[in-house]
Parts: structure tokens; C-alpha cells; sequence
């Protein structure tokens, strides 16, 4: 994937619109109208997202008579995971670093405490 495709991918998914429209077409094909009924925004607005997500290839639309239905591409979306698995994969072996350094400190702090109780005695 280039980046100048994987920067429209996330470009396109910046606007919290975009991204319901995304959710909507998860269900199936639906024209501009239909997505455009939860928004309380111009069908011109709803087109302009849709250009967005159509140009960052999230989307794609046919021709059914005088309707243009929507579906979505998720193909892009796949590429964006696939790019944000590798933060995962670094954020979880960071994670695990943390887990066993802290149970390193606790056996030391649980060391330090017996030798104090022996001490003590």
C-alpha cells in the first residue's frame, strides 16, 4: 500500500460522517438518500462525503436505472489494519516489557520485606 493511499484512507476516515456512512454500507448497498436520512445535513454535503470515500477507494458506486447505490470497498480498510497491526504488535511487546518488569520489582520488594522481617526477629 502507498502511503498517499493509506494518508486518503485515514484522511477519509478523519470525519465522524464519513465513518457512520462506512458503518451504514457494512449492511449493504444504499443510495445517497438513504444514507443521507440519519444526517441532519444537505444531500449536497452527504454527496461531498461520499466523493471523499468514493476518491480514497472506500466506496464504490453503480448504476441501477437512474439510482447510483453505494457499496463499500473495504479493501483500503484492510491495508489501514494491516499498517496499524505493526503499532499493535509493538504496544503489546511494550505491554508485555512492563508486565515483567513489574513482577521483577514485586519479587524484589517481597525479598527486601522477608530479609526486613528476618532482620527484625
Amino acid at each position: 500500500m502507498s502511503v498517499d493511499q493509506l494518508s486518503s484512507t485515514f484522511a477519509a476516515l478523519a470525519d465522524p460522517t464519513r465513518r457512520a456512512i462506512l458503518a451504514r454500507l457494512t449492511k449493504g448497498e444504499a443510495t445517497v438518500t438513504e444514507l443521507a436520512e440519519p444526517f441532519e445535513v444537505s444531500l449536497p454535503a452527504i454527496s461531498k462525503h461520499l466523493k471523499v470515500l468514493e476518491r480514497a477507494g472506500l466506496i464504490a458506486r453503480g448504476r441501477s436505472a437512474q439510482w447510483r447505490p453505494c457499496r463499500l470497498d473495504a479493501a483500503p480498510l484492510r491495508d489501514a489494519n494491516d499498517w496499524l497491526e505493526r503499532y499493535r504488535q509493538f504496544w503489546e511487546g511494550s505491554f508485555d516489557r512492563l508486565d515483567e518488569h513489574l513482577r521483577e520489582l514485586r519479587g524484589h520488594a517481597k525479598r527486601r520485606e522477608k530479609k526486613k522481617d528476618v532482620d527484625d526477629e
